[in-house]
């Protein structure tokens, strides 16, 4: 039985992106605001190393990426073998890989929005509270981390959209098993490598701009309200 036109294998792609993608975003959300806020203030050997590394996932293939990540965590890779071990976390083959492999791909558009947005800060207002008393984690609590937020918001739907389209470093290191990591980018390539699958593959090509869509407009409505308050505040 199809539901808007769509079968429950293509619903179950949709819905395993949507929880992939939000797992992903929401895993890496307080480790990217940490590094932004190292790399926009810190000063410390190795910074431009640090920010080289965030970075080479957007200039390295996919594929690179996907399979460095299925030798490390795969499960006779060193940190794969020790979570298996230790933890009973395993990330080869499982969606919880596939949320692995889409953090790290969104991971240095989530930095870089939240950085910028630090960076644009009038240091005054944060040197005035510190002047007032404040230590420095209140000073960021209440002062720094309000007016990032229209970068965090960025950044956090920038991760979202790139773990929805991501494709190359998922299926390298997770593969394309249905039901367990088969993504609507994964759904969409299979459909075009069969007979008679473009249709199926046109329906899931709308589906995936149209989440895209509502969460580009999200994102742009909630970081102008938070704006405007921030600005009447």
């Amino acid at each position: 039985m199809s539901v808007l036109g769509l079968s429950s294998d293509e619903w179950t792609a949709i819905l395993l992106s949507l929880r992939v993608s939000t797992v992903a975003m929401l895993a890496s959300l307080p480790v990217g605001i940490v590094v932004a806020l190292l790399l926009a203030r810190g000063r410390f050997p190795g910074k431009a190393l640090l920010n080289g590394l965030i970075h080479l996932p957007l200039i390295l293939p996919p594929v690179v990426t996907g399979f460095v990540l299925l030798i490390l965590f795969g499960r006779k890779g060193p940190i794969g073998a020790f979570l298996d071990e230790h933890f009973g976390i395993v990330f080869s083959f499982r969606w919880t890989g596939a949320a692995l492999a889409c953090a790290v791909m969104g991971f240095p558009l989530m930095v870089r929005s939240i950085r910028l947005s630090i960076e644009a800060i009038d240091k005054r207002l944060e040197e005035a509270a510190g002047t007032l008393g404040a230590r420095p984690l209140l000073v960021f609590l209440t002062v720094t981390l309000p007016l990032t937020l229209p970068g965090i918001i960025a950044g956090m739907i920038l991760s979202f959209a790139k773990a929805m389209g991501e494709f190359g470093a998922t299926i390298t290191f997770v593969s394309n098993i249905p039901g367990e990591t088969q993504t609507l980018s994964a759904a969409i390539y299979t459909f075009t490598q069969i007979p008679g699958g473009d249709a199926g593959a046109w329906r899931l090509t709308i589906v995936s701009i149209v989440i895209s869509m509502a969460a580009l407009l999200a994102s742009e409505a909630i970081a102008h309200l938070i704006g405007r308050r921030v600005e009447f505040e």
